[in-house]
């Protein structure tokens, strides 16, 4: 990947999780644990749910997962690839 791709992609990728992040500004903290760390933007729901998004630079995605825990038991649901951005390269 030519660096200013990734550079281009870093910037677009930190406005999308900047965007969603403001989006939720309004929703009662006490539904929804909103916390931002290098990159990643991981919610906790208060069914606890939690959240994780990032951007994935090779792929030039933006990917989401979500677990759900119970007690000390994790029954994992499915992880949704692709929320945003390019195919991967060499794919259209």
């Amino acid at each position: 990947m030519d660096p200013r791709d990734e550079a281009a992609f870093d910037k677009v990728g930190r406005e999308e999780l900047a965007h969603i992040e403001e989006s939720l500004a309004d929703v009662d903290p006490d539904d929804i644990e909103i916390s931002v760390s290098d990159g990643v933007l991981t919610l906790t729901l208060r069914d606890g749910v939690r959240v994780v998004i990032n951007t994935h630079r090779a792929a030039r995605q933006i990917w989401m997962a979500a677990v759900r825990t119970h007690g000390t038991s994790t029954r994992r649901r499915p992880t949704i690839r692709a929320v945003a951005g390019a195919p991967p390269q060499g794919k259209s």
